[in-house]
């Protein structure tokens, strides 16, 4: 049984990712701009429906943190089962957001193990957590795991077990953003631009091998050195960056998911 505070950490996390699906504009990424677009419309609903389909699963995660009250291979197996089923919840709600509850669970679980924990230490708990193996998982590799093992890459499994540093990353470019006056939608689109230029992005590799991580990688780091969004020359630099990446078909979903791990950590009061 969840608690509030419990459902609170869930609602924040389920915020944050909404939060995410809301800036525009987005390189390769579904934003607002376009819902005139009836296929687009339906993409987005869909986004949204499925992370609001995360709630539940991630109060379980937070209330099995809570009980267990420490880092441990059973608090991992227990994760791991709660993931599978809120995987099929959000196949249910429309799918998305794989990427995101395996982050979002994890620092979730991790901030309801120490409800004082700065943002830095709650990230460090939840590499304390990834670093246990889940029993349970099943045996066949994913996709993720199988782009990870083949380019080296260190995928998911690997930003959770070092820290979430691209999270660390995101927050540090939030700061700044702000403390240089951009408004709330470029701080945190400079946010997700920091995670795309360095990010080994696995669904990236799949669909457009290491060229194409590269291309990705070098446009958002352009956007960065023009002055950030907040600039006229990053704003036309991330409006190039985003014609470019959609009609190609290019969609960097794993910085989307590590942004919504950072605005959720920003979120959170003890910060």
């Amino acid at each position: 049984m969840t608690s509030c505070e419990d459902d609170a950490l869930a609602v924040a996390a389920v915020t944050a990712l909404t939060g995410q699906l809301a800036l525009a504009p987005k390189p390769g990424l579904p934003d607002p701009r376009d819902l005139d677009a009836r296929s687009t419309r339906r993409e987005h609903d869909s986004l949204r429906w499925s992370a609001k389909a995360l709630a539940p699963g991630l109060a379980a995660m937070a209330a099995s943190a809570r009980r267990t009250g420490e880092p441990s291979p059973a608090l991992r197996a227990e994760l791991g089962a709660i993931g599978r089923c809120t995987e099929h919840s959000i196949g249910l709600a429309g799918g998305g957001h794989k990427g995101a509850l395996w982050a979002l669970g994890l620092l979730v679980a991790a901030a309801a193990l120490d409800p004082r924990a700065k943002a830095r230490d709650i990230a460090s708990n939840a590499r304390k957590i990834a670093a246990f193996n889940d029993k349970g998982a099943p045996k066949r590799p994913s996709r993720g795991s199988s782009i990870s093992a083949k380019y080296g890459a260190a995928g998911a499994r690997g930003e959770a077990r070092a820290g979430f540093p691209h999270v660390r990353r995101a927050l540090d470019a939030l700061a700044a953003a702000r403390k240089a006056g951009a408004t709330e939608n470029q701080a945190r689109l400079d946010a997700l631009l920091t995670v795309m230029s360095t990010l080994q992005d696995t669904e990236l590799l799949y669909a457009t091998g290491p060229m194409g991580l590269r291309h990705v990688q070098a446009g958002a780091r352009g956007v960065m050195e023009a002055g950030g969004t907040a600039t006229a020359a990053g704003a036309e630099a991330l409006a190039a960056l985003d014609t470019d990446l959609h009609k190609r078909g290019w969609s960097p979903r794993g910085s989307a998911g590590l942004l919504a791990g950072a605005l959720f950590l920003d979120a959170l009061p003890t910060l």
